[in-house]
């Protein structure tokens, strides 16, 4: 008798073992289809379709890894930021950097004039917005036309600020015709010079009549030469130097250049940004702004160009006047303004 009963325990035990072993399966298989309905859903919501099995497997694992990364961030305590899933929760960190169009191609800023040098009177806080001199937030897409969308948000705010109207302006413009100097289009390109082509084409025509496509494209000369704003030239802001910034941010919207190859930058969603950034800059933004938070923190009111989708609705703000001369993720080495 006792030997049945102890035959009965092991085969009761080995049914347990092998329960919780199907339990820990299907546990796995829940998760990773849960992993997968989110990755349809992703896919629907942007519009991604992958061109076989072998490439879906792939984003599919590029999408847990990313998802496991902003989950795993977001659980980790005195952090003044947040990260979430957006529309590049695909893409490798290094497949993201690749949108990134800033290239100053050797080059330099030589002295010249600064307008707001002797400016001794800024306001605390100042967010662009709100005093209508700003468009809503647009999307390069994967074209690295960053630097044709800070220029032209540049030039959006000093032509609201002159002629007291706000009209947006066209960056495919730019991306088609400005190609007979430093810029390449969709490849990469500088503000100043898209500033230079500005003032040399005598003007720049508005998104309507030249829509942007996201694309290298034939410029399109008859619609370039009906010119919506102006500008009589453009000045560089000092570098390495957040005060000289603030000066000029305080009168107008920045072109500035930026480090923003992270992961924590990919994946932004709110907050002040504190992350872990270079100075390796390849990224053109515009600094349409500054202030404090209610914690005390200090930063910069960025517009980004990867649609609404991305930050605070297209937006971030950036900690503002750390211990490094260049600025947060270098937002203070190369940014320059249109003149009007």
């Amino acid at each position: 008798m006792a030997s049945t009963n102890k035959y009965q325990c092991i085969g009761f035990a080995v049914l347990l073992i092998l329960g919780a072993l199907a339990s820990q399966a299907t546990s796995r298989s829940i998760k990773d289809a849960s992993i997968s309905e989110k990755h349809r859903q992703w896919m629907a919501h942007y519009g991604r379709v992958c061109k076989d099995t072998e490439e879906e497997e792939k984003r599919l694992k590029i999408f847990k890894d990313n998802v496991e990364y902003i989950e795993s961030f977001n659980k980790a305590a005195n952090k003044s930021y947040k990260l979430a899933v957006n529309q590049s929760a695909d893409l490798t960190n290094e497949e993201f950097k690749l949108r990134n169009g800033f290239k100053s191609h050797g080059y330099s800023t030589v002295a010249s004039s600064f307008k707001y040098e002797n400016v001794t009177a800024t306001p605390s806080c100042m967010d662009w917005r709100k005093e209508g001199v700003v468009t809503p937030v647009k999307d390069q897409g994967d074209c690295g036309s960053c630097w044709a969308f800070s220029a032209v948000a540049a030039v959006e705010g000093i032509n609201a600020l002159k002629n007291g109207k706000l009209i947006s302006l066209s960056e495919q413009e730019l991306v088609d015709c400005d190609i007979n100097g430093g810029d390449h289009g969709c490849q990469g390109g500088l503000m100043d010079y898209a500033f230079q082509f500005i003032q040399k084409n005598q003007g720049l025509t508005t998104e309507a009549n030249y829509p942007y496509s996201g694309t290298n494209g034939t410029c399109q000369r008859n619609k370039a030469a009906q010119h919506a704003a102006k500008i009589t030239g453009y000045e560089d802001v000092p570098t390495n130097n957040e005060s000289s910034l603030l000066k000029a941010v305080a009168n107008q919207p920045i072109s500035v250049a930026i480090d923003a190859g992270g992961p924590d930058f990919q994946f932004y969603s709110s907050g002040v940004f504190t992350g872990e950034c270079g100075i390796a800059l390849d990224h053109g933004v515009t600094a349409i702004g500054y202030g404090t938070s209610d914690d005390g923190t200090k930063y910069w009111l960025v517009k980004n160009s990867w649609g609404v989708g991305w930050g605070e609705e297209g937006n971030m703000r950036m900690q503002r006047d750390i211990d490094a001369k260049e600025g947060l993720c270098g937002i203070a080495m190369q940014s320059s303004y249109p003149t009007a």
